[in-house]
């Protein structure tokens, strides 16, 4: 019992450095007033957003609740999906609270120093990485006491089950909803502004800007928010329900240890956050990796301990345990190399789109297209190389039946350090923003230099945690297929093997529509981003040709207009996409059963972290691609090769922040859901 302490105090802790975060956020200098009223049309934009999107998911979480409650006749599950419901869409609001008042005071700061700038930037970024996992954290742990963990250990693990559902419900509702809106307003804004009217970026003039900065906080700081709090929920219960079978070797610190593990993890990142800080003239990517290293590192020095503590016992040897940690956590490191590969434009990749752009929007697409298929081939690999050896390490530590352990091991180690990739991913928004504030405001062009610096490692990080999402959702999946099996084993009362035979018709046509559902869900998503899009391209055209003096500078565009049409097509259109998600799996196992259930959650998971890939970094790619032409390559702005570039950003656009996201949530969403009615499939 000696380090169970280290869960509430990781917890707490967590919280009580986001309250300090928050607290040193806020009291920054907010700047002059044409800033301030900027922030303050995008924080309401924001806020009324979030307000109206959670109204909508909280009826429809309601009515699934009830639904689960008939279904199970458990109210337990019920308790545990509204708990966990809750807590995501409370930590998303946590999140895009501080981002939407850290953006005026980054833009601020950034008058006055780089160091200034980047600290309150990634501090407002820290709150969210901190808030989310600490609730998820704490959620859990309560739930599991609450539900008999100290009476019934083994049981109480499968009673909290729909905490995950619950979670992974709302984070596939925010993210989508707040990818849709971030898009549609993005390809408004770029396609009348950019395109048509041969204005920059940001320009006060162009009616669709607030929406758009609005934009990257509903879905980078909130979307992201959620489904990061979902995964690290998930996976917890997973990797305790797999704890279970290891009972009467490791007693309850088999069960327990995915919370310690993740306690120690938010320390670690507590202790990394601190070493940010940056010198005028340095890469704000330095002092970010940096404090990514020191995370990794003493994530590292903490597992040992931990490790040789719980997972010791008669013929068992920890060391392989640990091993399996360190895999998880070398693993991030390579994804973020391989995202950052595919999507900079210091390599090969996105310079290759860069030049296809010289011949036209087509050979553009093309060329992206390439790259973003191409992207797949490494990180499938190297999970593959993960999963064989964390299951062979788990197989040598003397456990029968380690071997899945060891893979829950290590995505536990993968996700030891999720606190600060969410603070580097909620970072990007804010510089985003700040660099939007600054434009809009008219600030010095020293100080646009310094918010260009920042928006464009922010651009980098927002890329390379899609692609730890990602890495972790695959890692993620295989720990949920897992766990799947084993509960209905247990309500099966089978001491061997489970066998999925993919020759048996049924669960061949399983394994066929879980494929099928990862495609259409993507087309529906995509689909509601230029549905949507096409609502704010004729607002904007319309307000350029019946307002007088808009492209002089003299008229003032109707900027809530905009904010408004996007808000309500955004969620109008999330709602298909969604529910084809949650219905699908339940059909599948009620008519078609278990066999065919675990075999749809099989071959979804695989088929959506491939396209995820795919959209990810293809998307990810011609951004860069059209970045780098504007610094000046291949004739520069204004050029024929950038306004190629224009139109493969404009298509990237839906695929990295819309679509591609919210396949994160969806692989993980088939997985609690099945877990949740594992008995009814039967």
């Amino acid at each position: 019992m000696e380090l169970f302490p280290i869960i509430p105090v990781g917890g707490i802790l967590g919280v009580l450095v986001a309250i300090y975060m928050t607290s040193s956020v806020l009291k920054e200098d907010t700047g002059p007033k044409e800033m301030q009223d900027i922030a303050a049309a995008i924080r309401e934009g924001a806020m009324a957003f979030l307000n109206r999107q959670y109204r909508t998911i909280a009826g429809l979480a309601i009515i699934v609740a009830v639904l689960l409650a008939l279904l199970t006749r458990q109210y337990h599950t019920a308790v545990a999906f509204i708990t966990g419901a809750f807590a995501s869409a409370l930590s998303g609001y946590i999140g895009m609270y501080v981002a939407v008042n850290a953006n005026l005071r980054v833009a601020a700061g950034a008058r006055k120093s780089m160091n200034n700038a980047l600290t309150v930037a990634f501090r407002g970024g820290a709150v969210t990485g901190l808030a989310v996992t600490a609730l998820s954290l704490l959620g859990v742990t309560i739930l599991f006491y609450a539900f008999g963990g100290l009476a019934n250990p083994t049981r109480a693990p499968l009673n909290i089950v729909g905490f995950g559902f619950g979670a992974s419900f709302v984070a596939l509702f925010a993210q989508l909803g707040g990818g849709i809106y971030t898009k549609a307003a993005d390809v408004g804004a770029d396609l009348v502004g950019k395109v048509e009217a041969g204005i920059p970026e940001d320009d006060p003039r162009n009616p669709a800007v607030v929406a758009d900065l609005v934009g990257d906080n509903v879905g980078d700081c909130a979307g992201r928010g959620a489904d990061l709090f979902e995964s690290t929920a998930a996976e917890n219960i997973g990797a305790m329900i797999l704890g279970i079978a290891l009972f009467p070797v490791f007693g309850v610190k088999g069960i327990i240890f995915p919370l310690v593990a993740r306690a120690a993890g938010i320390i670690a990142s507590i202790i990394g956050m601190f070493f940010v800080h940056a010198e005028e003239n340095q890469d704000p990517m330095a002092a970010l990796n940096r404090g990514y290293i020191v995370t990794s590192i003493v994530a590292m020095i903490f597992l040992y301990p931990i490790s040789h503590t719980m997972l010791s016992g008669s013929g068992v040897n920890f060391i392989y345990f640990y091993g399996a940690a360190l895999i998880g956590i070398v693993l991030s490191f390579i994804f973020v190399l391989i995202t950052q590969y595919y999507t900079s434009y210091n390599y090969r990749p996105v310079k290759e789109i860069a030049r296809a752009s010289l011949t036209g929007p087509a050979t553009n697409i093309i060329s992206g297209v390439a790259v973003g298929f191409e992207s797949t081939a490494l990180p499938v690999v190297f999970i593959s190389l993960a999963i064989l050896g964390a299951y062979w390490l788990g197989q040598q530590s003397g456990m029968p039946g380690g071997g899945l352990y060891g893979t829950a091991v290590a995505t536990m180690g993968m996700l030891s350090t999720a606190a600060y990739i969410l603070a580097m991913d909620t970072y990007g928004p804010i510089t985003d923003n700040a660099g939007g504030i600054v434009e809009m405001s008219g600030a010095p062009e020293e100080v646009r230099k310094r918010t260009d610096r920042l928006d464009a490692s922010g651009n980098t990080t927002k890329a390379l945690t899609k692609g730890y999402a990602i890495g972790s959702a695959a890692l993620a999946t295989f720990l949920l297929f897992s766990a799947y099996i084993d509960e209905v084993k247990l309500a099966l009362n089978i001491k061997g093997n489970f066998p999925v035979d993919i020759g048996k018709p049924e669960v061949f046509v399983g394994a066929f529509i879980a494929a099928m559902m990862v495609l259409l869900f993507s087309s529906t998503a995509i689909r509601a981003v230029g549905n949507a899009a096409q609502y704010v391209i004729l607002e904007v055209r319309r307000q350029f040709k019946e307002i007088p003096g808009i492209m002089e500078g003299t008229a003032k565009p109707e900027y809530g207009t905009c904010v408004d049409i996007v808000t309500r097509g955004a969620l109008k259109e999330m709602i298909l996409p969604g529910i084809i998600v949650v219905v699908t799996p339940i059909i599948v196992g009620l008519v078609l059963k278990a066999e065919a259930a675990a075999a749809f959650l099989m071959v979804g998971t695989i088929t959506g972290v491939i396209i995820a890939l795919f959209l990810n970094n293809g998307g990810g790619a011609w951004d860069n691609a059209k970045k780098y032409i504007e610094l000046g390559n291949y004739g520069g702005k204004g050029s024929e090769a950038h306004k190629a570039g224009v139109v493969g950003d404009t298509v990237g656009d839906p695929f990295k922040d819309t679509a591609g996201p919210s396949l994160h949530v969806l692989v993980k969403l088939i997985s609690t859901i099945t877990l949740v009615l594992a008995a009814l499939f039967i």
